[in-house]
């Protein structure tokens, strides 16, 4: 069941005494993991670096599928930026429920995958009223070839304050972030056509709605204030350790 859609990864329901596993840790390990596992340990295919490991975790090699470890052995788990790549996504997602009894999912939106497209990712992704949707691209047809990420990941992040603002008070626009309790719902190539027309049918506000339910006007304004603040520290932060 989903519980929330968390603005940050740095901003989740895990207590301090939590036992927490990240799958998929690659080279950004979440920092509250106690566990971290990844499948691929000499392959950066789908990472952008080295894996990384950090001094209080423990890393094993495993493959989210099939993972090594007791039902609920952990309080948390976080699979970020993974899903999406995965062969059986099904037996991936049973696995996270297994070991633990609430976690953290976060992928690329379909609007994320359309902006900035990776070969190396076999599904789109979507959380349309609580529920995981997931398509594999090449039954969508969809193309790699027009890739804007060299602008959205780049040029916006270092020229443009607005930018910065959208990203926090937009984010679900561009990432999927989905904090779940006991169970994920998801779908995995559904046929039911008022689903399929998410994935390639022009977008109504009904369906924008359903996606990204609209704010009042103060939360907006409360939350862009907020995120004004926010980049302004970390500016701060960043020419104060510079010196």
């Amino acid at each position: 069941m989903k519980i929330g859609s968390p603005a940050s990864r740095l901003k989740l329901d895990i207590k301090p005494n939590d036992r927490v596993l990240d799958i998929g840790s690659g080279d950004f390990p979440h920092p509250r993991a106690n566990v971290c596992v990844d499948k691929y340990t000499n392959d950066n295919t789908h990472r952008s670096s080295d894996i990384k490991v950090l001094p209080h975790q423990t890393f094993m090699q495993a493959d989210g599928e099939n993972l090594p470890f007791e039902d609920n052995e952990f309080d948390y788990v976080i699979c970020e930026q993974v899903l999406e790549h995965v062969e059986h996504p099904e037996k991936f997602i049973k696995e996270m429920c297994r070991v633990a009894k609430k976690g953290y999912l976060e992928t690329p939106s379909l609007v994320g995958e359309y902006l900035i497209p990776k070969q190396s990712h076999k599904w789109v992704l979507l959380d349309i009223a609580g529920t995981v949707v997931m398509y594999e691209k090449e039954k969508l047809g969809m193309s790699d070839n027009l890739d804007f990420g060299e602008l959205f990941l780049n040029y916006f992040p270092r020229q443009s304050i607005g930018w910065k603002i959208v990203q926090r008070t937009h984010n679900p626009a561009f990432t999927m972030s989905y904090e779940w309790k006991d169970q994920i719902d998801f779908l995995i190539n559904p046929d039911d056509e008022r689903i399929l027309d998410y994935f390639r049918k022009p977008w109504t506000l009904d369906m924008i709605s359903e996606v990204m339910p609209q704010r009042s006007l103060q939360k907006e304004a409360n939350m862009a204030f907020n995120a004004f603040l926010d980049i302004t520290r970390s500016i701060w932060k960043s020419k104060v350790l510079k010196k």
